[in-house]
């Protein structure tokens, strides 16, 4: 795994600006285990986001260069620009009026968020990313205790799936000494009504509780056709994208930071728009069916590898994998140097996600390092993921 980063911050451009510049390399080994091996190889990149604020107006620019390729292979490069946000915003007072694409990140969650209704931002990435806002309109209210929010998300968009779907959206927040209490209310296009919880709760100077839910009456998904049942290879994908019914999305959390600048956090969801135990077997039988044909003149190998790639697609179908999912990180801070260690559980089959990182944080510089594992049983899903672990390094400088 090579290690690259470059990163620094200099005077702003002006007083509202600020830039940073940030140099990746990323590390994948194949799994060999699951119906598509993903590529061995390693990639490298340069980031750069710039934001601004000049009166009513906000930008977020992110620019994207990359180089990579499997090994062995010949390697390619890439680049891109990125308007993450561009707003007009009025401020009058209590009152905050938003138009354009903004990033608004809701819910109390840190690796799952039910109630992100807005962002539906992905959680738990190996290196944090640039998030690109949504196009939407927004009025929010503030007070001393209390906080509104209605919002117009994607206002032009007359077909959209997930988060790109046209939808209205609201919240509301208040401050009841150590607790705050969210309410939550979405109405998309396609999905139709959904309704949501949250609170979180200082309970000492020390420790933490929070908890979120999420009632929908159907949300999008990635769904399983009906199967050719005289035939194991398809003709097409068997995966479309629908909308599920009526499910729900809970979650309960702790963090806790002692003295010693040592911090737990644990937290554990039902997410009842990921895939079920039995879609997952079901899959699994399928898999393994398919593995077993022997390429030749009966089973033509294009046909074959199309299958199983189709097969891979049901890794992408949410943000969770799995219904049922349990979640612990420790980590320790001392000075600019942050250490921290992550597992993410699926209880129905063992399979989990460890996640080793180092971090340090000066005035400008910052360095990033870490290491992702995928583990468990053979029959996990986890252990059918196309990579098996990735690491990365980067070194960022903000200016």
């Amino acid at each position: 795994m090579a290690a690259a980063s470059l990163a620094a911050p200099t005077q702003a451009l002006a007083q509202d600006w600020s830039a940073q510049l940030r140099a990746r390399s990323e590390h994948r080994s194949a799994n060999p285990q699951g119906p598509l091996a993903g590529p061995q190889g390693s990639t490298q990149g340069l980031d750069a986001e710039l934001r601004g604020q000049w009166r009513g107006l906000n930008a977020a620019l992110a620019l994207r260069q990359e180089r990579g390729g499997e090994a062995d292979e010949k390697r390619s490069s890439s680049s891109s620009a990125t308007v993450n946000e561009l707003y007009a915003n009025a401020d009058l007072g209590a009152w905050q009026l938003s138009a354009g694409r903004k990033l608004l990140s809701w819910d109390v969650g840190y690796a799952f968020r039910p109630n992100d209704m807005v962002a539906q931002e992905e959680r738990r990435t190996l290196l944090s990313s640039q998030v690109r806002g949504r196009p939407l309109l927004a009025a929010e209210h503030f007070d001393a205790d209390t906080a509104w929010s209605l919002v117009w998300v994607n206002p032009l968009k007359q077909e959209g799936r997930r988060g790109d779907e046209q939808a209205l959206a609201g919240r509301v927040y208040q401050r009841q000494g150590s607790l705050d209490l969210h309410g939550f209310a979405r109405w998309g296009q396609h999905s139709g009504p959904s309704l949501g919880a949250a609170l979180a709760w200082v309970a000492t100077d020390s420790l933490e509780l929070h908890a979120s839910l999420h009632l929908a009456r159907r949300d999008h998904a990635l769904l399983l056709n009906q199967l050719d049942a005289s035939s194991l290879l398809q003709r097409q994908s068997p995966w479309r994208e629908g909308l599920r019914g009526s499910h729900a999305q809970a979650l309960l959390g702790l963090s806790w930071t002692g003295e010693n600048r040592l911090s737990l956090l644990a937290e554990a969801w039902w997410d009842g728009n990921a895939l079920s135990p039995q879609d997952w077997r079901d899959w699994q039988r399928r898999t393994q069916q398919l593995r077993a044909l022997p390429p030749g003149a009966a089973v033509p190998p294009q046909a074959l590898a199309a299958n199983l790639a189709w097969q891979a697609q049901a890794f992408g179908s949410g943000s969770s994998l799995q219904r049922s999912n349990a979640f612990l990180r420790l980590s320790w801070s001392e000075g600019g140097w942050s250490p921290a260690l992550d597992c993410l559980y699926h209880p129905a089959d063992g399979g989990r996600i460890w996640t080793a990182s180092l971090t340090w944080q000066g005035d400008r510089l910052r360095v990033d390092a870490g290491l992702r594992h995928y583990g468990g049983p053979a029959g996990a899903v986890l252990t059918q993921l196309p990579q098996r672990r990735q690491g990365y390094a980067a070194l960022s400088w903000a200016f």
